[in-house]
């Protein structure tokens, strides 16, 4: 493939990838899920003048428990940077925030193209063939469901995967030609750049650190010296980029890293990053048996397996996963394999309770282009097999890229709509609340003090208040987070599936006196279902 032709190459996927994520995320307007809320409410937030703070307080791991609330004490700030940029030009609105996913969003296909050219050059496809399979798993993944609906989002997911893509395709590079890598070689520069960058995004930036230092330590015809010059180079740059980031969180919250990571390890229930008065702890994780320990691990695998990678691409998912033991085999997809392989089973088997509520389906953008490019591999292989074996005279290269990327836009197609319908439901009863609490005599401002909720980031951010987070507790437990917080005297239930809530409120436990319902009234319009029909409000009225 000449020079040309690859530029021209990525230009093209990369305009189809944006115009696609450009009029999906038309489609949502509003940032679902909370996680997206947060680093959008964060970035209009720091473009107030506020600084790197929110109005929700969603999790009691980390001290200092104020309102607001310093942001990230798990999660991590990049993505709010990339919001804030366009969001300065165009206005702190969502749809503002949305620009930058799209960018780097339509960058990600681009990486996956390059990454499957490697991979045929590899191994010295025909030219059509190896044209055609580039290609394909460029236009696949640009409209592949995954990456498609992440792309509308600006949350952390995009940004990972195209820094995780983009440094294993270099570190595939640096393997291939190891010698040439002096310690200011620019590969490796940028490539500790790219380090930086994702750790400043996600922690599992962890295992694309350890992949390079396998990836490094194995290459071939090199010296000791040689690879730890390789990991010690990129390494270096990485640790600078992130070192002001580690001392802002040693002088905000006590600690350079985020410890409470290491704490969600210990839930036995998702609603255990919402605890006050019973915290994860090792003691406590033990306790539920060695039966249930194991079973949390196999629903771990499940879901991470089910329900982020096969669900939502499928067929192309289960295809890729199907051909993966022969595709993967590439030298040039060796790094994006061993991450994808640490980063699945670290989540499944050490964060089994955390991960059924988001922490792979966050980091799994490179396994997601892992599966496109070994999908497209896989299907020309099997094609090229049968066209030999049935003796076809006319080149069918074609076939196998045209398959991928109707499989792709056939149910992107037929689910993103439901996902933008659900986005403006979800507008509608946060506009409809606030209007019918004050009509209640209750209004959710800010003289109504911090409102505890459910769901705290998307209250926090739809209403401009402080919010607590509710904890999977009985009553008295939140009784007493209330009274760690002076001011407190509403409580928002929306659609809460919790253990406690509502059902110690029903069944009266001690404490549920001080709870007194608040009538919500009708709906403001009579046009289709009560938007709060699964809403309940009470004011906290004990001391």
């Amino acid at each position: 493939m000449s020079q040309r032709e690859s530029i021209l190459s990525a230009l093209a996927i990369f305009v189809v990838a944006l115009m696609v994520r450009a009029f999906f995320a038309a489609q949502i307007v509003f940032p679902k899920p909370e996680d997206t809320a947060y680093y959008v409410g964060v970035a209009r937030n720091l473009l107030e003048g506020r600084g790197l703070v929110s109005d929700a307080l969603w999790s009691y791991g980390t001290p200092p428990l104020i309102l607001p609330r310093p942001a990230f004490e798990v999660w991590l700030p990049l993505p709010t940077w990339l919001a804030a940029l366009p969001m300065a030009l165009f206005g702190a609105s969502f749809a503002s925030a949305q620009a930058s996913s799209i960018l780097v969003g339509a960058i990600v296909p681009v990486l996956a193209w390059r990454l499957a050219a490697d991979v045929a050059l590899e191994r010295d496809l025909p030219p059509d063939r190896a044209r055609a399979v580039a290609l394909g798993a460029g236009l696949t993944s640009a409209l592949y469901l995954p990456l498609l609906l992440h792309s509308a989002l600006p949350d952390s997911t995009i940004p990972f995967a195209a820094l995780a893509v983009g440094a294993c395709l270099l570190m595939a590079r640096l393997a291939r030609d190891p010698r040439s890598a002096r310690l200011l070689d620019p590969r490796l520069i940028v490539l500790g750049v790219l380090l930086g960058l994702a750790a400043l995004t996600r922690n599992e930036a962890a295992w694309l650190a350890i992949t390079w230092a396998v990836i490094a330590w194995g290459a071939r015809g090199t010296t000791v010296q040689e690879r730890l010059r390789m990991i010690v180079g990129a390494g270096i740059i990485a640790f600078g980029i992130f070192l002001p980031w580690a001392v802002r969180d040693w002088q905000v919250f006590g600690s350079p890293l985020p410890g409470q990571a290491v704490t969600n390890a210990f839930s036995v229930t998702g609603f255990d990053i919402f605890a006050w008065n019973d915290p994860p702890t090792l003691t406590r994780y033990l306790a539920v048996g060695p039966a249930r320990l194991l079973e949390m691990r196999v629903e771990g695998l499940g879901h991470n397996l089910g329900s982020v990678l096969l669900l939502p691409g499928f067929p192309i998912a289960f295809v890729g996963l199907l051909a993966l033991p022969w595709q993967g085999r590439a030298r040039a997809l060796r790094p994006v394999v061993i991450v994808s392989v640490l980063t699945f089973l670290v989540t499944s088997l050490l964060f089994p309770v955390a991960t059924t509520w988001g922490t792979f389906l966050h980091a799994a953008g490179p396994v997601h282009v892992l599966l496109v490019i070994s999908a497209l591999l896989g299907l020309d292989t099997g094609i090229a097999t049968l066209g030999a074996r049935l003796g076809w005279t006319r080149p069918v290269a074609w076939l196998a890229a045209v398959l991928g990327m109707f499989w792709a836009i056939l149910f992107s197609a037929a689910l993103l709509p439901s996902f933008g319908a659900g986005s403006r439901t979800t507008v509608r009863l946060y506009q409809e609340l606030g209007e019918r609490m004050a009509t209640a005599g209750h209004p959710l401002d800010t003289a109504a003090g911090p409102v505890i909720s459910n769901f705290p980031i998307w209250l926090a951010e739809t209403r401009r208040i402080p919010t607590l987070a509710l904890p999977d507790e009985p009553p008295t437990d939140v009784l007493d987070l209330a009274a760690a917080f002076p001011g407190t005297r509403l409580l928002v239930l929306v659609q809460p599936e919790s253990t406690h809530w509502p059902a110690d409120l029903d069944h009266a436990v001690p404490g549920s006196e001080c709870f007194r319902r608040i009538d919500l009234g009708p709906p403001m319009t009579g046009d289709g279902p009560d938007p709060l029909a699964d809403v309940t409000a009470y004011e906290i009225a004990c001391p």
